[in-house]
């Protein structure tokens, strides 16, 4: 029974150290080879990861700043600070909320995409097809969509901002009977340039782990249709779990170490 156990648990920790090792490989492997990104191709990425995914985006955080304002206006207004709704749900939306549910959403989105269109690839044999071509498939494959991934996450991030904080709005004059001023000017007074950035910052991580684990899934899939299947679901499991991961420590870097 313990020796059973014993080598499960063995088992388990070599293959998580084998695949955060491939992970780490391709990642360097990524960005040695940027320079040699093709434009056209990165540019389509950008409007598949990108520009499509703006209106699940949008939709998800403007009902997330809506349910933080009803959340927060009523006590706040009850306890005499109804001033600083706007400030908060603002600062919430571009530290954390943006970022993090905008990682998570494209996780689930493009993460996926990626995961089964390359492993397709894989079991159909189109990657070794490259490969006999001369053609090395993190260049041809990899690159374009990490950087696609890295750009256009930031990009989503600003909109995904600017919705939350007017979801608030509405729900704040509407639900709590809170001026459009008070709501505005509590934002002008409480956030600052750096709690944008900072959000840009995370979601330009989130970017590159969604692309990367979602190209090293589809890259090693196996087992034919099934193995895409498994991959796809591995790929989103295992983006949203490094969002998560890297979110507290980037945290800790740009809020805690960097004074803020």
């Amino acid at each position: 029974m313990l020796t059973a156990l014993s080598e499960r648990l063995g088992r388990l920790i070599l293959r998580f150290c084998t695949s955060t090792g491939r992970i780490v490989i391709l990642f360097f492997d990524t960005c040695v080879r940027l320079r040699h990104a093709d434009i056209r191709e990165t540019i389509r990425q950008m409007a598949r990861l990108g520009a499509d995914s703006l209106p699940i985006v949008l939709m998800t955080i403007m009902f997330t700043g809506m349910v933080l304002a009803v959340q927060t206006s009523k006590e706040f207004v009850r306890f005499g600070a109804a001033s600083s709704v706007g400030g908060v749900v603002a600062i919430a939306m571009g530290r954390e909320l943006a970022p993090v549910l905008t990682g998570v959403v494209v996780a689930g989105r493009v993460g996926a995409a990626i995961a089964a269109e390359i492993g397709t690839m894989k079991v159909t044999e189109q990657i070794d097809a490259l490969r006999v071509m001369a053609t090395n498939p993190t260049t041809y494959l990899v690159v374009p969509r990490f950087l696609a991934a890295v750009l256009m996450l930031p990009v989503l991030v600003v909109f995904a901002n600017a919705i939350g904080s007017i979801g608030g709005w509405i729900v704040a004059t509407n639900y709590a009977n809170i001026s459009s001023f008070t709501y505005t000017n509590s934002i002008k007074v409480f956030m600052e340039p750096f709690d944008m950035i900072s959000g840009m910052i995370k979601a330009a991580v989130f970017g590159a782990i969604i692309a990367i684990v979602g190209c090293h899934k589809g890259l090693h899939t196996r087992q034919g249709a099934e193995g895409v299947g498994i991959s796809t679901t591995a790929a989103v499991v295992i983006s949203i779990i490094l969002i998560f991961i890297s979110n507290y420590f980037l945290s800790i870097i740009l809020f805690v170490s960097g004074g803020k």
